[in-house]
């Protein structure tokens, strides 16, 4: 049987390895953005998100160090695992596609994000707590400008509206997971450490149905939900784009192998 110590490990895989998955996609957007200013802003959300993640992988990597084996550093986490290893939600894997999908995916990402995040800062865990309430001050304004671009595109041209409906279209497959808790979740929401995932998705539904009502765009119905069944990202089973990601992401520490500089 888990130990307290395994399961919240896992757990801070699953809050770190999302936004770092996500700032990896977000970086490939640099140089490329639409204009300077976006540009420049969307790096500025890929920071936000390396930098939470640094901080959920420091501690990931100390509570990993209480259990059987050495802790790893974030470093060593971030770039020495395979993909079988990581704990993000699939949503965040997704390939970048057009702006609208970017800003699709940032969107239902940033409300369930920063739901979890209000959450989690009534953490029984301090640290937990610690780490939530600073980066909701962040994601607060993640979730401001993701659902500006959702009304901004969808409620524009006839081409920017029907991209940012195939976007969402196309994406809500992958929300699913974000609601669905297993063993790992109740366990230490019985602790009053973890979030109650469940409890999340009402919440999120109302924002998320507000900022597509006010983009004239319509809410997928009865589609059905990857990962939902407890076998999606948050336990390792992850989509082909991952691997590709990895790939680039770890290619000099694998080819170096403890490198620095």
């Amino acid at each position: 049987m888990a130990t307290n110590d395994e399961l919240l490990f896992q757990y801070l895989l699953r809050l770190g390895d999302s936004p770092l998955v996500l700032a990896q996609r977000l970086g490939e957007w640099v140089g490329k953005g639409p204009a300077i200013e976006e540009d420049i802003a969307l790096t500025n959300v890929g920071l936000d998100l390396l930098g939470q993640a640094r901080l959920w992988l420091s501690y990931a990597g100390e509570v990993e160090g209480r259990c059987h084996r050495p802790g790893r550093s974030e470093d060593q986490l971030a770039f020495g695992r395979d993909g079988g290893e990581f704990r993000n939600l699939l949503i965040v894997e997704q390939p970048n596609g057009d702006y609208a999908d970017t800003m699709a995916r940032q969107f239902l990402f940033d409300a369930w994000h920063l739901l979890l995040l209000r959450a989690l800062g009534g953490s029984r865990d301090a640290r937990i707590a610690e780490i939530a309430a600073k980066s909701a001050k962040e994601v607060a304004y993640h979730v401001e400008r993701s659902s500006d671009w959702v009304i901004r595109l969808g409620d524009g041209t006839d081409l920017s509206h029907a991209r940012m409906q195939a976007a969402i279209d196309g994406l809500w497959m992958y929300t699913g997971e974000m609601f669905a808790a297993d063993a790992v979740e109740l366990a230490l929401q019985g602790e009053g450490i973890g979030a109650d995932a469940a409890a999340l998705e009402a919440p999120w539904r109302q924002h998320v149905d507000a900022v597509l009502a006010e983009a004239t765009l319509a809410v997928p119905q009865d589609a059905w939900m990857q990962g939902g069944n407890g076998r999606g990202g948050k336990q390792g089973v992850h989509t082909e784009h991952l691997g590709h990601l990895l790939a680039e992401m770890q290619f000099l520490q694998r080819a170096y192998p403890g490198a620095q500089w």
